[in-house]
């Protein structure tokens, strides 16, 4: 017997021991449905957390004087930021480019000083894709325009500065020569981004206003900021730029201006990759033990098999295409299983914002966590759960297939 009867003869087999059969189907729809829901878990908290980090930072990708990584003064600005802003457009994987200046700023009230970190924007470039700080206004208004007036506090600096909304606060700074200046504005604006740290240090300013007081020119910033629809380019998009952009300016990915975060995210998806080989060992350790014993219930059947005629490779085959079955139903059963779950995890999610005004935010580097809490696995990855779940059904058959084509068909036959 050849091709379609050994076909239907295993599928025959396969259903022999229902109760066995659909305990192993469960096994492998089950670890497929950890797999995948873990994966994505992961992939989509981190593909956010990086996101996130870009909008609390200087974007995925960022473009700044080769020194101000080393010593962030304003001193050290890009002087043609139209220019660059215009290169870095042009990339395919570029979503949005905005200039951005920053530094190290003193504050002061009429009650008290401390120190700040100021960020200064232009309105009309950053949207909510580009700017989280924004999104978290709990009083007053935003700026409208590059050379609005005002001043937005992060609501911990503000309670710490004694500030109300309308109340003058002072600035301190040094500017694009090193020389102290000072600039006064009202305060317009608290926001809370959900990391205390940095609340507790956050200052927004219109960029305009800040090149006038730091005598920076129009087109003059400190960085200029790339963000991408995913963040997965971010080096090919640094190389690229670096080439394009000269030897008087520097590119950088978020991971290298902001290494806690990529060790963070390196150890969490090494522990996930961990907890996967896991649960694919186990899975694959069931089946194996279903077939093994199947193949040892049998061993009779094969010896008479043998013995009139089938040839040890068609046993062998007989078996893996057993296997086969099982692995394709264990797949349909996996999607089954994951389909519904995951479809309401991807677009309603858990909602653990109680849970974070509970501990105060919950931030990792100064860049505050997303509350609800979603997945969203990538194609490659769900491809790779795919032929694993396959791949290691088949391969759990390997064994007892051969097994089953080494039978003595005299002893086989003689056994009760």
């Amino acid at each position: 017997m050849n091709g379609p009867g050994l076909v239907s003869l295993a599928w025959r087999n396969l259903w022999r021991q229902k109760r066995r059969t659909i305990l192993t189907l469960i096994s492998i729809a089950f670890g497929g449905f950890l797999a995948v829901m873990m994966t994505a878990m992961q992939d989509r908290s981190f593909a956010d957390f990086i996101d996130n980090a870009a909008r609390f930072g200087a974007g995925h990708v960022t473009i700044q004087h080769p020194e101000y990584r080393d010593r962030p003064t304003l001193t050290r600005s890009v002087t043609d930021a139209d220019a660059v802003r215009e290169e870095a457009e042009a990339d395919r994987y570029v979503v949005k480019v905005v200039d951005r200046t920053s530094g190290q700023a003193m504050l002061a009230t009429a009650k008290d000083s401390f120190g700040a970190f100021f960020i200064a924007y232009d309105p009309a470039l950053e949207t909510e894709d580009t700017m989280e700080f924004t999104q978290g206004l709990v009083a007053g208004k935003l700026f409208e325009s590059a050379d609005d007036k005002g001043i937005i506090l992060g609501h911990v600096l503000a309670k710490n500065l004694g500030a109300e909304l309308g109340d003058k606060v002072v600035y301190t700074l040094t500017d694009r020569s090193g020389e102290i200046v000072s600039g006064m504005q009202r305060l317009t604006g608290i926001v809370n981004t959900g990391s205390v740290s940095t609340d507790a240090a956050l200052m927004l300013l219109p960029i305009g206003t800040v090149r006038d007081v730091i005598g920076y020119e129009p087109n003059e910033t400190t960085q200029v900021a790339v963000f991408l629809e995913d963040g997965r380019n971010a080096p090919g998009v640094a190389m690229r730029l670096g080439k394009q952009v000269g030897d008087d300016k520097t590119v950088l990915t978020w991971d290298e201006l902001q290494p806690e975060i990529k060790a963070f995210v390196a150890m969490k998806i090494g522990g996930g990759r961990v907890f996967e080989i896991v649960i694919g060992v186990l899975v694959a350790a069931g089946i194996f033990n279903t077939i093994f014993m199947s193949v040892l219930e049998r061993t009779r059947e094969f010896g008479i098999m043998l013995a009139i005629g089938y040839s040890p490779r068609q046993v062998f085959s007989m078996v893996m295409w057993e296997s086969v079955f099982l692995a394709g139903l264990g797949l349909l059963g996996a999607i089954a299983v994951t389909a519904l779950p995951y479809w309401y995890m991807h677009g309603t999610g858990i909602d653990l914002t109680e849970v974070y005004a509970q501990q105060g935010g919950v931030d990792i580097g100064g860049v505050g966590m997303d509350p609800i809490l979603r997945i969203g696995i990538y194609p490659e990855n769900a491809l790779i759960i795919a032929l694993a779940i396959v791949g290691a059904t088949i391969l759990a058959g390997v064994y007892p297939a051969w097994r089953a084509g080494r039978v003595d068909p005299v002893e086989s036959i003689n056994l009760v």
